[in-house]
């Protein structure tokens, strides 16, 4: 064999095969790679085709074999061979079909083991990238040994060997990262030789080398790089391929979305959804008032989605207020969700009929709850009413009260307020007669006798017995003296009891049982009376344990709760429910299991919230509150208060973003903060700013409002639609607060007066909460002391008439004053009701 058949052999040898072959389809010609490959150089053109042929892939169809064989003169370059096409007859160079067997075991500068020559360049074709052969002996011992443990090892190690910053300050995982992410910043910076943005393996060869990196790495070497997180397989590594290599998390949130406000209305379902996004972004974590709601056991909050999302199954008003959302470790980085819960009004109108003479006024007035604010329209007869063209007809309170000045024959009528806001519409009617008296319609019975003589009434319980007061006319409509007799068991109302003279009443607490039945209690007879508005008369007396002293109703599930304190001493507390407390039958009393019972709280319903589910208990001397659930009286949950030394004393409620807000005596010279809990998550928010003192709530959950003792002031809070519990307004106190209660303004809707009474003096407080005007009354003389009052609660109540009602009435040591809550003047004095500080409101307004 000549020396150019030799030439041939090696290159054979070294390229494995280079035949021309055709697949099915194809008419080639096939050598074995076996075959000597002949090269004649006859010209001196040739050898510039074979280098053309080299740098394309592409092949000079002109230099093809004379016999009709392209492939025969054609070269391919290593790791491809060459193709006739049928169709064409031209040759194409392809990716090498396989390697000719044979174990000659190389390394590739991807850091592959390879089984010989051929293998490299093929895989080469294939990928469509650069691999050659590298002479490292570490490559035969590795082969597949960098295993994910061993690749992770490496990464470790070559952050190690970045340079590190000094460390100043406090360390968090944010911190760490962003310093992790300037470590690999740096590393990608050096690997990167050309600066094109993208690590390839030459440069990942060339550090290995120039650093010595060989023995260092372990098991895997810098081509693994490549290997494990090239994941679109283009052959090298971008800058955000490195840091998902590094696990460098990147998160970004838009500036314009760092505050979402979402609207829903109740009883619908929400998705809150955080637009923090990134790579590698770790789970996201939702909050609530600070508090952390992934990890609870919630009722209505138990779905947090794939995608981090937060799920709430059936929106409240409880649960408006502001989330907020975060990637784990990334607390800086957050965003805000603020939910709006809108609710449909619920409207209510008094009087539902009335009956008028000609030339009297009447008014007609309406009611409506919502969120947000209803806007109230009237119409007669299905008509539109034009207050503004009839001297007869006004609007006052933004239609809150409908007044015609003089009624004619014609202003009979049926008169429909309606109440319509962005997510509904509700309606009623009140209706007006207008006859001459001596006409007893059905009408005008039902106003004037069984409006005025059952319903629309004060019940005053005091010394000398039970007191019914019309206010308008400060009309005493019924007496029921102490002796009078119990229905059911003939006993005296007030016996006489042992020591005591004269005989006398001792009441302590009252409440109206849908106005049916008013349960009040008897402290020194240990003992409830119920007494039936209807009738008139005590029907029945249910025994307790010794001096029950404080009761609420729970309309929800139709129970009187009752505190009893065992002796004056307060040493055998305990708590007892009255069932069907509204059902006319025997009643009894059933012990519940909670002993050493300081207090307890039902918060109330309204227009809106017409269902309660959980109560509270305060046990004596312990810093915690006790949730119980209403229709099992079983304990719930324990909420521990102790970390803030805060033994409850008292407790209010807001159903608007659902604050609870506890009032707290410590052992501390400091005048305790108020505490703040929040009703989803059950958790003690903290203290309400800097507030002390005992909260009061208005009806419709807007307003709280704080007698703080330390400052004389009146501290007005409110929480808006989209649940944010602000200051409001501070008010100057000047009466010392015994009790404080609230009176819808006569000139605005949906807005409040808050009426205080002084445990000291002899003053009453008007505080418009909307403008901060007060008005003070002088001169309603002195309240009963402290010690005549030892039950517990204020020693100066004040009571309102309801809803629509003006007026409201206050106690003085041996009186009753009415007050006209719309002029905010006295109206008239009622002598002879000594101790009278227990009083319930009976009626519809």
């Amino acid at each position: 064999m000549g020396s150019m058949g030799v030439w041939a052999v090696a290159v054979a040898a070294l390229l494995g095969t280079s035949g021309c072959w055709l697949a099915e389809g194809h008419k080639s010609s096939r050598r074995s790679s076996g075959d000597t490959v002949s090269v004649s150089r006859t010209s001196s053109q040739e050898p510039r085709a074979m280098e053309k042929g080299k740098a394309d892939g592409n092949i000079d169809q002109s230099l093809s074999d004379p016999d009709g064989d392209p492939c025969r003169r054609t070269y391919c370059g290593r790791g491809r061979q060459c193709v006739l096409m049928a169709e064409t007859g031209r040759a194409e160079c392809v990716c090498q079909e396989k390697c000719r067997p044979s174990f000659v075991p190389v390394c590739g500068s991807d850091g592959r083991f390879y089984e010989n020559h051929c293998e490299v360049y093929r895989t080469a074709c294939l990928e469509r990238r650069r691999i050659y052969v590298v002479h490292s002996k570490d490559c035969f011992f590795k082969g597949n040994a960098c295993t994910m443990s061993e690749y992770n090892k490496l990464k470790s190690m070559l952050l190690d060997m970045q340079p590190k910053v000094l460390k100043v300050g406090e360390q968090n995982q944010q911190r760490d990262m962003e310093e992790k992410r300037a470590l690999v910043d740096t590393m990608f910076k050096y690997l990167d030789a050309n600066q094109d943005g993208r690590l390839i393996s030459d440069e990942l060869e060339k550090i290995s080398m120039k650093e010595h990196l060989e023995d260092s790495l372990l098991e895997c070497t810098m081509q693994d790089l490549l290997r494990y997180d090239d994941y679109n397989n283009d052959g090298h590594l971008s800058l955000h391929e490195f840091y998902t290599a590094f696990q460098v998390v990147q998160l970004s949130l838009a500036e314009d979305q760092r505050i979402s406000v979402s609207t829903v209305t109740v009883g619908l379902s929400a998705v809150l959804t955080c637009a923090i996004q990134g790579t590698l972004r770790p789970p996201v974590i939702w909050k609530r008032n600070g508090i952390i709601l992934n990890f609870l056991d919630l009722e209505d909050i138990n779905d947090f989605g794939d995608d981090g999302s937060l799920y709430i199954t059936k929106v409240t008003t409880i649960h408006m207020g502001n989330y907020s959302c975060h990637a784990y470790g990334y607390e800086d980085l957050y965003q805000t969700h603020v939910l709006q819960v809108n609710v449909p009004p619920v409207i209510l109108v008094y009087p539902e009929t009335q009956a008028q003479e000609p030339g009297v006024s009447a008014s007609l007035h309406c009611h409506a709850d919502g969120i947000p604010n209803p806007k109230l329209l009237w119409l007669k007869n299905g008509m539109d009413l034009q207050p503004r063209s009839s001297k007869q007809l006004s609007l006052i309170a933004n239609g809150s009260e409908l007044f015609i000045g003089s009624v004619r024959y014609e202003d009979t009528g049926a008169y429909t307020c309606i109440a319509k806001n962005e997510v509904g519409v509700d309606e009623d009617i009140s209706s007006l007669f207008v006859e001459d008296s001596a006409k007893k319609t059905l009408a005008n019975i039902l106003w004037r006798e069984e409006g005025l003589s059952v319903g629309n009434m004060f019940y005053v319980f005091s010394d000398e017995g039970i007191t019914l007061l019309q206010p308008s006319e400060c009309e005493i409509r019924r007496h029921m003296k102490r002796t009078e007799r119990i229905v059911a068991t003939y006993e005296e109302m007030c016996p006489k009891g042992e020591g005591v003279s004269p005989q006398h009443c001792v009441w302590s607490s009252a409440v109206n049982i849908r106005d049916k039945y008013i349960y009040v209690t008897q402290p020194l007879q240990s003992r409830v009376l119920v007494v039936d508005i209807q009738a008139q008369k005590v029907v029945q007396a249910v025994a307790t344990d010794p001096f029950p002293v404080k009761m609420l109703y729970d309309k929800s599930h139709d129970q009187v709760w009752v505190l009893t304190w065992g002796d004056m001493d307060k040493t055998h507390p305990t708590l007892q429910v009255i069932p069907q407390a509204s059902v006319g039958e025997v009643h009894h009393a059933i012990r519940t299991t909670f002993q050493r019972v300081n207090d307890f709280f039902i918060p109330p319903t309204n227009l809106i919230i017409t269902h309660v589910r959980f109560a509270f208990v305060f046990l004596k001397n312990e810093p915690a509150v006790h949730k119980i659930d209403l229709e099992t009286l079983h304990r719930v949950k324990t909420i521990s208060l102790k970390n803030y030394s805060c033994i409850p004393v008292s407790m209010a409620y807001t159903h608007l973003s659902g604050f609870y807000f506890i009032q707290c005596q410590t052992k501390s010279l400091l005048a305790p903060q108020q505490l703040l809990i929040d009703s989803v998550t059950d958790a003690v928010i903290g203290p309400n700013l800097n507030v002390t003192g005992q909260a009061f709530v208005s009806p419709d959950g807007r307003y709280i409002v704080t007698p703080d003792p330390q400052s004389s002031k009146l501290i007005v809070q409110t929480v808006s639609f989209q649940g944010e519990l602000s200051l409001n307004q501070e008010i100057d106190e000047p009466v010392a607060v015994s009790d404080l209660v609230f009176q819808p303004s006569f000139t605005e809707s949906n807005q409040h007066v808050a009426v205080a009474t002084s445990g000291s003096g002899t003053d009453l407080l008007f505080a418009d909460l909307s403008s901060g005007h007060t008005e003070v009354l002088r001169s309603l003389k002195q309240p009963l002391a402290p010690q005549a009052w030892p039950w517990g609660g204020p020693n100066r109540v004040v009571v309102s008439s309801g809803l629509f009602g003006q007026y409201l009435v206050t106690p003085s040591a041996e009186s009753l004053f009415v007050l006209n809550g719309k002029q905010r003047t006295p109206h008239c004095e009622v002598s002879d009701i000594k101790r009278g500080n227990t009083i319930v409101w009976v009626g519809e307004v």
